[in-house]
């Protein structure tokens, strides 16, 4: 009695976890099934417990399988079948797939890219005194983390991108001094969620700071308890390759280079083929390929991209085609702070800038100049995710902000 106990209480407690860990950190299980954010934030910071309870649990089962004879064989084949789908997937998946290249990315001259970008690919770029370095999204969206030891002109910085979000943000990957340890572990709200391995807790990419330091608040947990419990952003920004290769040509660019290990060349391949089809319907469909939303905004069609900062929980995002249509230029106050969007043609990209003039600005180039000096691009741009993302996490946002004599002015252009 005690024996067929036993034995069936293993196989449900290694099954169980095992379907909570596919369901959880599967990936592609939220196609199909809604994940709650707390059971998927849950098994991230306990998933090595988790996986040794299961595994104990089946080798207890299996020992009583061929000890005691309990149940047919019939019934271990078919658990062990599961077991190893159950746990292999997601765990091959999460940490063999989207192995990171935060600490080993390869990053070559413009020429030796030219053969693997073409010269309209959109590209993230983050630029520290005057040395740029571009992120291909292509190139991104296996590996989800780009940086190395080098770091950017000296600066200890990576790339962090989620194409269900269609979002890039560089990061400085340190909190109050201590350096984290990043790794990818799963997406929700379409929005990828990282682990810092040092302490086991999960970061989301659009925050940039661990859960277990959310101040929540009434617009939700979108700032840290202080400012210094969130990695620092770096300016981040979009433009085209060939824009890229004009406005720094002395720029290099991430290449992720297929494995030379032709087990893991075939494996990164198949990845890629399918995470490339998944992103293709991301950006065709307006329904969320992995639907686990909780807020919608009709204001925009899901799969418009925006350029949102939140500025001391002042949320607001503008979209390109506003900014091009008030003359390539907007004025705002965020948070208390002026800052301007400016969309320049020649370089193909959306910047918004600290105005510290005193002053409305008229003219900025590409670069921030403008006629009361260089202005400071703001760290914190999302720079051309998904409007469906952007609500998700920012459910308050205002959209398309003007200042008042701006608006005005709009106002009266659409009457006449």
């Amino acid at each position: 009695m005690i024996v067929t106990l036993v034995y069936w209480l293993s196989l449900i407690v290694t099954l169980a976890i095992g379907f909570v860990y596919f369901r959880d950190l599967g990936d592609v299980s939220q196609m199909v099934l809604k994940v709650k954010r707390s059971n998927m934030l849950r098994f991230i910071r306990h998933e090595y417990t988790f996986l040794i309870i299961g595994g104990v649990a089946f080798a207890v089962f299996t020992v009583v399988q061929f000890l005691f004879s309990v149940g047919p064989l019939w019934i271990w084949l078919f658990a062990t079948a599961l077991v190893v789908l159950l746990y292999g997937f997601p765990y091959i998946w999460v940490h063999v797939g989207l192995r990171n290249q935060s600490k080993v990315a390869e990053f070559v001259s413009i020429a030796e890219a030219r053969a693997y970008v073409a010269p309209s690919n959109q590209v993230l770029v983050m630029e520290n005194n005057g040395v740029a370095r571009a992120h291909p999204q292509a190139q991104l969206l296996r590996p989800h983390l780009a940086g190395n030891d080098e770091g950017l002109n000296g600066e200890n910085v990576i790339m962090t991108y989620c194409a269900m979000a269609n979002l890039g943000i560089g990061y400085t990957p340190e909190i109050e001094g201590e350096t984290v340890d990043l790794d990818v572990l799963a997406q929700h709200g379409n929005n990828l969620v990282l682990r810092d391995n040092k302490t086991g807790e999960p970061v989301q990419q659009i925050y940039g700071f661990r859960e277990r330091d959310i101040a929540s608040d009434q617009s939700g947990p979108v700032c840290p308890m202080r400012p210094t419990l969130a990695m620092r952003p770096w300016p981040t920004f979009r433009m085209t390759f060939r824009a890229f290769e004009k406005a720094y040509p002395d720029g290099t660019v991430f290449i992720n280079k297929p494995s030379s290990n032709p087990i893991l060349f075939l494996f990164d391949m198949a990845l890629e083929m399918l995470f490339a089809a998944s992103i293709e319907r991301q950006h065709r469909e307006a329904k969320p390929v992995m639907d686990n939303m909780t807020h919608y905004d009709e204001r925009l069609p899901n799969k418009t991209y925006v350029w949102g900062i939140d500025i001391d929980g002042d949320a607001v995002c503008w979209t390109d085609d506003f900014v091009i249509d008030q003359g390539g230029l907007v004025n705002a106050t965020v948070g208390g702070r002026p800052v301007v969007a400016a969309w320049d043609p020649r370089f193909e990209s959306l910047g918004v800038w600290y105005n510290d003039t005193g002053e409305s600005v008229q003219e900025i180039d590409f670069f921030g100049d403008s006629p009361a000096g260089r202005l400071e691009r703001v760290e914190g741009l999302r720079p051309g995710l998904f409007w469906h993302v952007w609500v998700e996490f920012f459910p308050h946002t205002d959209l398309n902000r003007l200042d008042d004599a701006e608006a005005d002015t709009a106002a009266s252009s659409r009457q006449a």
